[in-house]
């Protein structure tokens, strides 16, 4: 599923393709906003030894495993990993019925532990989230968030399939497309990879990878779309899971449409706790007196700019799509993120200036949709969700759909329904109505949830851990604004980090208080 993933309206001149990608990046960019890069501490001098595993992959030919070796070297891309990390490229199956085919290069990018090597655990594989997230990209760009466990991990990350350097999926259309993004665009460019960028295949690579890091169980921390990848690898390998951290986690329960459902109502939820704090707190709070006055504050909004969007600043606009969709992003940043978030509101409503609200988020406005974006994320993100989802949906259920999501939330409801669009005409079947995770067997794997996440709604994370299986599921709860809680609450930090170093799982039950204390 895509955890991310907001939708677009029906406006003139927007294609539904562009519709569905722009509100669905919402998740994926959700799960690792406000995160800033920071240097690691300086690497151990003492001569490193190199771990071995034993434990193969089953049913893969000796090259891709006994014969293969990771030939770490410095990074040339992207910038900010060009000093301190090492990169890596891990050959895998296109197509695992077919493990003596055609191979793909897995893009790997390293950082090693800085502690002594009597107390170094193995490898911690990083997923931030998405799909569509590149690792790559992210490990520089959040190093700081995980910084504390480099005494005892190296810390490594990578570009899934389709996503960055592993096998790219272009979608969006540019100047010589003719047809819709998304849906339409994306068989044209990408048909022969299309079917090969699921969930599962990529949990297959993660374990090739676990066996050439030299760990015989794989450790792993995973953030919101990244949950849904740990849990199905728990699912396939059960014996090889390590320490894994499921943070922010979705739902294994709901199909693909009942996620979008309750990711409106989740965020419909976080904005009227916004406004109340707003209205209490906040000198001329821009949404007035509580929830139903924002609403209707929002809509007149939305409507002036569905008339005339708003400057954003490089020649870009904020239309009222934008709009929901910025809002739902800021929203994401815990109750950090109420001040700025008001103020970026005034801005708008009295100065007709869209900058501050769209700072940090990637708006394009009616105008500019036909501009690609810099990268691939948006179109791995529609690629791996419809090779994941098996929801073909008829057009009597998208009609319902669509109105359901639509009632469910006044200030984002309009913009979240075109979701149901995303894979009703797409190209090859998808694996699986609802995630497969059930994984008897495994070590403990720690599912952590906020009780306010307006991205993955926190019955998700309780779900989760009762789907992995009695004994595998430890959940640990946040009463937390925002999408994802580590490391900003330090209570979940000190829990997680805990786990990681000494394999404990908090006590059931365990709850750390935070902003909704």
């Amino acid at each position: 599923m895509s955890d991310a993933h907001p939708i677009r309206s029906h406006e003139p001149g927007l294609s539904v393709g562009a519709r569905i990608i722009a509100v669905l990046v919402l998740v994926a960019i959700g799960a690792v906003s406000a995160w800033f890069q920071h240097d690691a501490r300086h690497q151990s001098a003492e001569p490193r030894t190199e771990f071995t595993a034993h434990n193969p992959p089953a049913g893969l030919p000796t090259a891709l495993t006994t014969g293969q070796h990771l030939r770490w070297s410095g990074c040339t891309s992207p910038s900010t990993a060009r000093t301190g990390y090492d990169c890596a490229t891990m050959k895998t199956p296109l197509d695992y019925r077919k493990p003596d085919g055609r191979t793909i290069g897995v893009a790997l990018i390293r950082r090693k532990a800085t502690g002594p090597n009597s107390r170094r655990i193995g490898s911690l594989v990083l997923n931030f989230g998405g799909p569509g997230v590149s690792g790559v990209v992210g490990l520089p760009e959040f190093l700081n968030q995980y910084e504390p466990l480099l005494d005892r991990y190296d810390l490594v990350s990578f570009d899934p399939r389709g996503v960055g350097a592993t096998i790219p999926v272009h979608c969006v259309q540019t100047a010589g497309d003719t047809g819709d993004a998304g849906t339409d665009a994306c068989p044209g460019h990408s048909r022969a990879l299309l079917p090969y960028v699921s969930t599962s295949r990529t949990a297959r690579d993660l374990d090739l990878m676990r066996y050439l890091l030299g760990d015989e169980r794989l450790h792993y921390f995973g953030v919101s779309y990244g949950t849904a990848l740990g849990a199905v690898y728990a699912h396939l390998y059960p014996s090889h899971v390590g320490r894994l951290v499921l943070e922010a986690s979705v739902d294994p329960t709901e199909d693909l449409d009942e996620k979008q459902l309750s990711q409106v109502k989740a965020v419909q939820a976080a904005f009227d706790r916004f406004a109340v704090y707003c209205a209490a707190h906040i000198r001329h709070c821009p949404t007035g007196d509580g929830p139903e006055e924002a609403a209707r504050r929002m809509a007149r909004l939305a409507d002036r700019l569905k008339k005339k969007p708003a400057p954003a600043g490089t020649g870009k606009h904020l239309d009222a799509d934008d709009l929901a969709y910025a809002v739902g992003k800021r929203l994401g940043r815990g109750k950090d993120g109420w001040t700025p978030l008001a103020k970026a509101l005034i801005a708008l409503i009295d100065h007709n200036d869209g900058r501050p609200l769209s700072k940090g988020v990637d708006v394009s406005g009616s105008a500019d949709r036909a501009t690609p974006p810099p990268d691939d994320s948006r179109d791995a993100l529609v690629a791996i969700t419809c090779a994941d989802s098996s929801l073909r949906p008829g057009f009597e259920r998208l009609d319902r759909d669509q109105a359901r999501i639509k009632a469910a939330s006044p200030v984002f409801g309009a913009t979240w329904s075109s979701g149901v669009y995303l894979c009703y005409d797409w190209p090859f079947d998808g694996e699986h109505t609802t995630l497969q995770v059930n994984a008897d067997g495994a070590a403990p794997v720690l599912v952590v949830g906020g009780t306010g996440d307006p991205t993955t709604p926190y019955a998700g994370a309780r779900n989760m851990a009762h789907a992995l299986g009695e004994g595998v599921g430890v959940l640990l709860t946040a009463r937390e604004e925002g999408h994802g809680t580590y490391p900003h609450n330090r209570c979940v930090a000190e829990k997680i980090d805990r786990y990681l170093r000494t394999g404990r799982t908090p006590a059931p039950g365990t709850v750390c208080r935070g902003s909704m204390s």
